[in-house]
């Protein structure tokens, strides 16, 4: 199965975390069944929302162990430069990169907790590609991970 998680459940999957979201991350990468399809631009958020300094106490994070997760998911994942095209979630067009990078890497699943992600019109365009959206708890329970 080829999955890409959203920049929120990648944030709450740093190495101090034990909760759904590290544990979905550290299965995708010891499963060679599946597969973490992430973008540089993903990558790229999870480096930004991690180095807030409000962030980085609310997780008891430091500036080295950001670097580190984002370069654990580099490693792991399977990156992919996705092609944008026309904008699908209206209400945050920063979300439309993600949506594209699920597409470009045809993704089975597109993980996040993100309400803009469930709009009847996002749903249409998910399904149209073959790409479920669903929650991390969700999902590690498919997975059996």
């Amino acid at each position: 199965m080829v999955v890409t998680l959203d920049t929120g459940i990648l944030v709450r999957a740093t190495a101090r975390s034990n909760g759904p979201a590290r544990r979905l991350v550290d299965g995708l990468a010891a499963n060679s069944a599946h597969v973490l399809a992430l973008s540089p631009f993903i990558l790229g958020e999870v480096g930004k929302a991690l180095s807030y300094p409000h962030l980085q106490e609310i997780l008891r994070i430091t500036p080295d162990e950001v670097h580190e997760h984002v370069a654990y998911l580099r490693r792991i994942a399977r990156i992919i430069v996705p092609q944008i095209g026309i904008p699908v979630i209206l209400n945050d067009p920063d979300d439309d990169p993600i949506l594209y990078t699920a597409v470009g890497a045809g993704a089975d699943v597109l993980c996040t907790k993100d309400r803009a992600f469930y709009a009847p019109n996002v749903a249409r365009f998910c399904l149209g590609h073959g790409l479920e959206v669903m929650e991390d708890v969700a999902l590690l329970s498919r997975l059996l991970i």
